[in-house]
């Protein structure tokens, strides 16, 4: 009893309870209002462009090794430059976010299977390696055949590097990324695919880029649909894909997704269509990445995305 001879309050009162507010979700407040896992320390922009610059570079190396399989030198030319700056650069923000580029050597010391991180380290370390060969060789006119040894090899890596990203986020704890496991590595890969392809459509000339914009168009298709599906399955986790700041990035993504695939569909017609596709796929591509970013960290910070959708799914409360 308080001293004015009301009731006290019991000290957890309104505390770990969930009852209907205004706004039609659930009231939750965890022990002391904390969150229940710790927000990934990751930082903004080097993981973001981490994101994109290795699932960007993965597809540009396909796009090459099939450019160079029909004799298209352009666009072969184009691939191979992007896939070796594209990688480099992940390399880089990586081991930027990591703080010391010995962190990054450490990574590569053992090769755990079940460690997404591990195999991911394994995977971009001779991608990298092999696309930045492919590029010297490129832009010095030497060694063809073990240039396209190389680019071979590297595009054997390249599907993992547009997607492993993905289930390094999903292997986590935090609901916005784990939730959603089965449809993100198909989302990277789409956004992946926009990404390369719309560069190719900007930096080809219009007569050579017709692979290019049929990339771009088919990843701007993927990532509107997939990104609806994975949202739709993403149950109460969806909010935060929907809501604040990563609801407003990842709106801004579908209209440049939508924007690019128009405009690469008059590519071949227009240079001015085709660097509008190129300017708003890249932009599409790195939103959607930071935008899955920001939601899994709104996810972790807020202990209501970590507790209700569980007791939802325990028998024993329903």
């Amino acid at each position: 009893m308080s001293t004015d001879g009301n009731r006290a309050e019991p000290a957890n009162a309104g505390r770990d309870e969930m009852s209907e507010n205004d706004s039609g979700r659930e009231s939750f407040r965890s022990y002391y209002g904390n969150p229940v896992i710790k927000e990934p320390t990751w930082k903004v922009p080097d993981v973001p462009a981490y994101l994109y610059l290795g699932g960007m570079s993965g597809a540009s190396a396909i796009m090459g090794v099939l450019a160079d399989a029909s004799g298209n030198g352009e666009l072969r030319r184009v691939g191979r430059l992007c896939a070796a700056v594209g990688s480099t650069a992940s390399v880089v923000a990586l081991i930027h976010d990591l703080g010391r580029p010995a962190r990054f050597l450490n990574m590569l010391r053992v090769f755990k299977p079940t460690s997404p991180l591990s195999v991911g380290s394994w995977i971009l370390a001779p991608f990298s390696g092999l696309t930045g060969a492919v590029a010297v060789a490129e832009v010095g006119g030497i060694a063809p055949l073990p240039a396209r040894l190389a680019a071979g090899s590297s595009a054997v890596l390249a599907p993992g590097m547009t997607t492993y990203t993905a289930v390094l986020l999903a292997d986590t704890a935090v609901p916005g990324w784990h939730e959603v496991y089965r449809e993100l590595p198909f989302v990277f890969a789409s956004s992946a695919m926009l990404g390369a392809g719309s560069l190719g459509t900007a930096l080809v000339p219009r007569s050579r880029s017709a692979p290019a914009r049929r990339m771009a168009v088919t990843g701007a298709v993927g990532e509107l649909a997939l990104g609806q599906l994975m949202e739709r399955r993403a149950g109460r986790i969806a909010e935060a894909y929907r809501t604040g700041r990563p609801g407003k990035v990842l709106r801004a993504a579908r209209a440049l997704s939508a924007v690019c695939g128009g405009a690469a569909l008059f590519a071949g017609r227009s240079r001015v269509a085709a660097w509008v596709a190129g300017l708003s796929g890249t932009a599409a591509s790195v939103a959607t990445r930071y935008g899955v970013f920001e939601a899994g960290r709104e996810t972790a910070r807020d202990p209501y995305y970590t507790v209700v959708p569980q007791r939802e799914r325990d028998p024993a409360r329903q």
